[in-house]
């Protein structure tokens, strides 16, 4: 290695140590790796903020703003009181169920917007039972994070699928005769769902003052009835919350229609953003809105996150710069050449640890370019390597923070909500498990269906 990438390396490790064990700030971590590696001459200043995917950060704000007016209208609460009546009052049901919901949305919309849309939802009903938050909204963000590789649409890592090998929305489904991304993940997803409801039955259900929490809550909140119970009485204004909802879905279908309009993802989602805040300024008095100004609503923004996700994009655009992501791809070479067997199990396995501390989508971009020359000098077939990659991608981000930034969000509300802070032990007693369960069942499922018919 050079000395340029050794200074990469040793300095985006270093941060990654001091992001994960929580040290100092997070943020603050971040940050500061990124002013280490303008100043050893990784990258220039300029670099480092070209590095910063702003069209993501404006998806980011944009939404989030969005979220902000729509956690004002009561529909979170009437979401909740839904939840928990289908549950039957049962917390394990109630944050499983959550959490299902979660994946599945993240299909069609970025895993961090769907954190912040669950999160009141799950406050809510935590404030009533009286129990922690930290557990399920984690659990709700390794979901969210979980199945946006699942179909196109969802996280940027099948959109980067689809630019380098031309895969469109179907093939997702099924692909070369088998299925793919959609059914497999989909597959694994259920049962590591299962195994974490017995984690969360016995979690709620082993605590003598976990069941007087039930019966209180019960008593504030007849869950029976609750099933039952009109909107209006948790929707207090339907006028603002049926302009939210309308912008929220206006601004999903502008999304949607990307190609037609030409415009980037950030730029459209802005547009929503802006046009919702307008329309609650200018209606806000003649309609009796009781929601707070734009300034307020701007306040309750995660704004460390930005900060988070920003100095990711340039720690990672550093090492990509310095060449250290590219000598990865290029060591894995020779063993992706040797049999499918063994290049699939090799990526496998090296790109979910890579991924837990690396924000993915330079390492899973840069692989896909390795695979795609691969297969055209060698005549393999690139599709069991290319879905390895992307899964263990997906999977293995959610080891931890610096993996994937919809975690960093979880965390941060969590411990606000809680007014606690959460150590590396406890983080990890949820993460490992739930990564470890992900990669096996896909792995497994991997090699049956896309590696042994071939080998």
């Amino acid at each position: 290695m050079t000395p340029i990438q050794l200074a990469a390396a040793a300095i985006f490790l270093l941060t990654i140590v001091l992001v994960v064990t929580r040290v100092i700030n997070s943020v603050v971590a971040a940050l500061l790796g990124v002013v280490a590696m303008v100043l050893a001459g990784v990258m220039s200043d300029l670099e480092a903020f070209g590095f910063v995917d702003w069209n993501v950060i404006a998806i980011l704000v944009s939404v989030w703003i969005i979220a902000a007016y729509f956690g004002r209208t009561g529909i979170p609460e009437y979401l909740a009181a839904k939840v928990l009546a289908f549950s039957r009052g049962n917390v394990a049901v109630f944050v499983t169920l959550l959490g299902t919901l979660a994946g599945f949305i993240s299909m069609f919309i970025d895993n961090v917007v769907v954190v912040l849309m669950m999160a009141p939802v799950l406050f809510y009903i935590a404030r009533q039972f009286k129990f922690a938050t930290f557990g399920p909204l984690i659990f709700i963000g390794f979901c969210a994070n979980f199945m946006g590789t699942a179909l196109l649409l969802g996280d940027l890592p099948p959109q980067m699928l689809h630019s380098v090998t031309g895969i469109e929305f179907g093939g997702f489904i099924w692909h070369s005769g088998r299925p793919s991304s959609f059914i497999i993940l989909t597959a694994t997803y259920l049962v590591v769902v299962a195994i974490f409801y017995r984690r969360f039955r016995r979690q709620y259900a082993g605590a003598a003052e976990a069941a007087a929490a039930l019966e209180e809550a019960a008593a504030a909140l007849p869950v029976r009835e609750v099933g039952a119970a009109e909107a209006g009485a948790y929707i207090k204004d339907k006028r603002f919350a049926f302009l939210v909802c309308a912008a929220f879905a206006g601004t999903i279908v502008l999304m949607s229609l990307r190609q037609l309009t030409g415009y980037r993802l950030g730029f459209l989602a802005l547009i929503g953003a802006v046009v919702l805040a307008l329309l609650v300024e200018v209606l806000r008095k003649p309609w009796r809105f009781s929601v707070p100004d734009l300034e307020e609503i701007l306040s309750e923004l995660q704004w460390d996150a930005i900060f988070f996700y920003a100095a990711l994009f340039a720690l990672v655009g550093g090492l990509e710069h310095a060449g250290i992501i590219k000598a990865i791809a290029e060591a894995l070479v020779p063993y992706l050449e040797q049999s499918l067997l063994l290049g699939v199990t090799l990526l496998y396995w090296v790109t979910a640890p890579i991924v837990g501390i690396v924000e993915h989508d330079a390492y899973i971009l840069t692989m896909l370019y390795v695979i795609r020359d691969l297969a055209s000098s060698t005549r393999q077939d690139p599709w069991p390597l290319y879905w390895a990659l992307v899964w263990a991608g997906t999977l293995g981000s959610n080891l931890t923070v610096a993996g994937a930034p919809a975690l960093f969000v979880a965390m941060n509300m969590a411990e606000k909500e809680d007014g606690r802070k959460v150590d590396l032990r406890e983080f990890l007693g949820w993460s490992v498990p739930f990564v470890l369960w992900s990669l096996a069942i896909c792995f497994v499922l991997t090699v049956t269906i896309w590696v042994l018919p071939g080998a």
